[in-house]
C-alpha cells in the first residue's frame, strides 16, 4: 500500500525561531541587542524619558546655585521664584514620567524574557533524544529559569542604576563645563579616582562575602541531610545528633556572618570617611579659590561644586559597582547560548510527511555506533516485521535492544544501512509526522500533574467521553479510576506520586490505546510490576497489541513467549530469531536466557 508523502509545508518564523544563528559565544552583548531589537524604539523612549525624569538630580545643585547668589548679591527676586517654579515643575512631572517609563522598559525586558525562553524552549524541542541523555534536565531547567531571570536582572538593574550614573556624570560635567569651566579638569580626574578608590575598599570584601557563602551552604547542605535522615533518626533515637551536626554549622555561620559585619562596617566607615574628606577638601579649595579671588567664581558656584563632588563620585562608584552584575548577567547569556547553539539537532526540515502508516519495518543492515566511543552498540541488523506483527527483542544487557528500539522510534539514525517504513527510507521522512503513528509505553510511565483525563488524552484536543472511557476499560484502569474521589478529574501529584506502578502503567497503556497507533513499541513494560499488577497490565496490553505491528523489550517470559517471532540478540548482532517453541528447542541463546526468567 503507498503511502502518500507531501512536502513539509512551510510555517510562519516566530522572531526568536532562528534566535541560535544570531548568537555569538564570544559576544553575548550581539546576543541582547537581538533579543531587544523589536523593542528598541520603546528603548529609545525609555531613555529619552529617564533623561528628562531623572533631571533634578543633575539640575538641584546648579538651581541651589542660582538662588544662593541670587541672596547673597541681592539681585532681582524673580529670579528664586524662576529657579523654584522650574525645580517644582520637573519634580511634579517625575511621577507620570517615572511611570511612562517603567511600562516601557519593564514590558522590553518581560519581552526578552519571554522571547528567551521560549526560543530556549523550542530549541530543547529540536535537539536531539542524545543530545537529553548528555545533559541534566535540572541544568535546562535552570537555563530557562534561573539565567533568564538574570538577565532581566542585569536589564533592569543597569539600566536603572547605570542610566542613572551615565545621565548624572554627563549632566553635571556639562554643567561644570558651562558654569565653571577652569574646575572642569579636577573633577575629571578627581571625582574617577576617588570611585576607583571606593570600590577598591569594597574589593578587599569579596574573599570574606565568600567565605560566609560557603558556610551558609554548608549550612543547606546539613538541613538537606537532617530532613532525608529524619525516618532513619526517629528509627533509631538520633534526634540529639541530627541537632548537634546541623548547630555545628549554625554556630560556624553565625561566626563567619559576625566577621562579615564587623568588616563591612570597617569599611563602610572607612569609604565614607575618604569621601567626605575629599569632599571637604573640595569646598575648602574652592572656597579659597572665591575667596581670594583666584578665578571668577561665586559662592554659588563654590556650593554647587562641593554638591557635585558628591553626586559624581557616587554616580563613579556606581557604574562600577555594576561590574559583577553585569558579568554574571553576560555569563547567564553565555549560558542560555550553549542550548540555542547546540548543533545536535533533529534535522526534519523540507522532508516528506508521513500522512497514513500501514505498519511494515525493514531493517536492511543497519549499524549504529555512539559518538563517544566509536564502538557499535547494533551491526548488520535486518529484519522485517509485517504489518500486525509482534517481534520480541531479548538478550543480555548491552546486545543492543534498547538502541533498535530507539533506531524505530527516530530518537537516534543509522550510522549504515537503512531502515524503510512502509517501503519509504525513513531518513527522508519528517519524524514528527511520522510518530503520530506510533505510541511508545516504557518501563517507567511518564506521568504530569494533572489530572487523569488531562494525562491520558495529553496531546489530542477534544476527545470524546466515550473514546475515553473505552481505552481505560481496555487497559484495566477504570476498576480503579472510578474509586478515586474526583473519578477522571483526579489530580494525581506529580509523575502520578498519588498512583502505584501498575495504576501508572495502565493510564500509559490507555494513553496508548486512545491513540490507535500503527506501530507500538513496549520497553520493560511490565518489569517492575508485581504478580497482581502485571497480570493486569498484560491483558491491558494483549488489547493493546492487537493489529498493530509492536516491538517489544522485556525480561519476563510472559510477556515475550506469546510473540509472532523473538529476536535473540548478542554484541549487537541477531544471534537467532523464531517462536519461543523454535528458540527453546535449538539450546542457543534464548534458551541460555531463561533461567533469568521466572515461570
Amino acid at each position: 500500500m503507498k503511502k502518500a508523502l507531501s512536502p513539509l509545508s512551510a510555517e510562519p518564523l516566530a522572531p526568536f525561531d532562528h534566535l541560535d544563528h544570531r548568537y555569538r559565544g564570544e559576544n553575548p552583548v550581539r546576543t541582547l541587542g537581538h533579543l531587544f531589537r523589536p523593542d528598541r524604539g520603546r528603548l529609545a523612549l525609555a531613555v529619552a524619558i529617564f533623561v528628562v525624569k531623572h533631571s533634578p538630580i543633575w539640575l538641584l545643585p546648579l538651581i541651589t546655585a542660582t538662588v544662593l547668589d541670587v541672596v547673597v548679591q541681592h539681585g532681582p527676586e524673580s529670579g528664586i521664584w524662576k529657579a523654584s517654579g522650574v525645580l517644582l515643575f520637573i519634580l511634579v512631572i517625575n511621577y507620570p514620567l517615572h511611570q511612562w517609563y517603567v511600562r516601557c522598559l519593564a514590558g522590553s525586558i518581560r519581552r526578552m524574557g519571554t522571547t528567551l525562553r521560549s526560543a530556549l524552549c523550542r530549541r530543547m524541542q529540536q535537539l536531539s533524544i542524545g543530545y537529553h541523555s548528555r545533559v541534566s534536565s535540572s541544568v535546562l531547567q535552570a537555563k530557562v529559569v534561573r539565567d533568564v531571570e538574570a538577565v532581566e536582572q542585569m536589564v533592569q538593574q543597569s539600566s536603572d542604576m547605570g542610566l542613572g550614573a551615565v545621565v548624572t556624570l554627563i549632566g553635571g560635567l556639562v554643567v561644570i563645563g558651562v558654569r565653571v569651566p577652569e574646575f572642569l579638569p579636577v573633577f575629571l580626574v578627581v571625582v574617577p579616582a576617588s570611585g576607583f578608590l571606593v570600590m577598591k575598599l569594597r574589593g578587599r570584601l569579596r574573599s570574606h562575602n565568600e567565605s560566609f557563602r560557603r558556610e551558609v551552604e554548608q549550612l543547606s547542605s546539613r538541613v538537606g541531610e537532617m530532613t532525608t535522615l529524619i525516618p532513619i533518626t526517629r528509627a533509631h533515637g538520633l534526634e540529639r545528633t541530627a541537632l548537634g551536626r546541623v548547630d555545628g554549622s549554625l554556630r560556624q555561620v553565625f561566626a563567619a556572618g559576625m566577621r562579615l559585619d564587623t568588616i563591612n562596617g570597617r569599611f563602610a566607615s572607612l569609604a565614607w570617611v575618604i569621601l567626605n574628606t575629599l569632599g571637604v577638601l573640595c569646598l575648602t579649595g574652592s572656597a579659597l579659590v572665591a575667596y581670594h579671588g583666584w578665578m571668577d567664581i561665586t559662592p554659588g558656584d563654590v556650593v554647587m561644586l562641593s554638591s557635585f563632588f558628591t553626586v559624581l563620585t557616587g554616580s563613579v562608584t556606581t557604574l562600577l559597582g555594576l561590574a559583577p552584575i553585569l558579568t554574571k548577567g553576560l555569563e547567564s547569556v553565555r549560558s542560555a547560548g550553549e542550548v540555542l547553539q547546540a548543533p545536535d539537532l533533529e534535522n526534519n526540515a523540507g522532508k516528506a510527511r508521513v500522512e497514513s502508516v500501514v505498519g511494515r519495518i525493514d531493517f536492511e543492515g543497519v549499524g549504529f555506533a555512539y559518538e563517544e566511543d566509536g564502538k557499535s552498540a547494533v551491526d548488520g541488523f535486518t529484519l522485517s516485521a509485517r504489518p500486525g506483527e509482534t517481534i520480541a527483542l531479548v538478550g543480555a544487557s548491552g546486545a543492543g535492544k534498547s538502541t533498535v528500539l530507539n533506531l524505530l522510534i527516530g530518537f537516534i539514525r543509522p550510522t549504515s544501512g537503512r531502515i524503510l517504513l512502509d517501503g519509504t527510507d525513513m531518513a527522508g521522512l519528517d519524524l514528527r509526522t511520522y510518530r503520530r503513528f506510533l505510541s511508545v509505553v516504557p518501563q517507567e510511565s511518564i506521568l504530569f500533574e494533572g489530572s487523569i483525563r488531562d494525562n491520558v488524552t495529553y496531546g489530542m484536543g477534544d476527545t470524546d467521553e466515550e473514546t475515553l472511557m473505552r481505552a481505560l476499560r481496555d487497559a484495566n484502569a477504570l476498576e480503579f479510576v472510578d474509586r478515586l474521589p474526583r473519578g477522571l478529574d483526579t489530580v494525581i501529584g506529580e509523575h502520578g506520586a498519588q498512583l502505584s506502578g501498575g495504576q501508572k502503567q495502565r493510564l500509559a497503556i490507555a494513553r496508548a490505546l486512545i491513540r490507535d497507533p500503527r506501530v507500538l513499541v513496549l520497553d520493560e513494560a511490565t518489569s517492575a510490576l508485581d504478580n497482581r499488577s502485571e497480570a493486569l497490565v498484560q491483558e491491558a496490553l494483549t488489547r493493546l497489541v492487537h493489529g498493530r505491528t509492536v516491538f517489544v523489550v522485556a525480561h519476563r517470559l510472559s510477556t515475550i513467549q506469546g510473540a509472532d517471532r523473538i529476536v535473540a540478540m548478542q554484541g549487537g548482532r541477531i544471534a537467532e530469531v523464531g517462536t519461543h517453541e523454535e528458540l527453546l528447542g535449538t539450546g542457543g541463546v534464548y534458551a541460555g536466557l531463561q533461567p533469568a526468567h521466572p515461570r
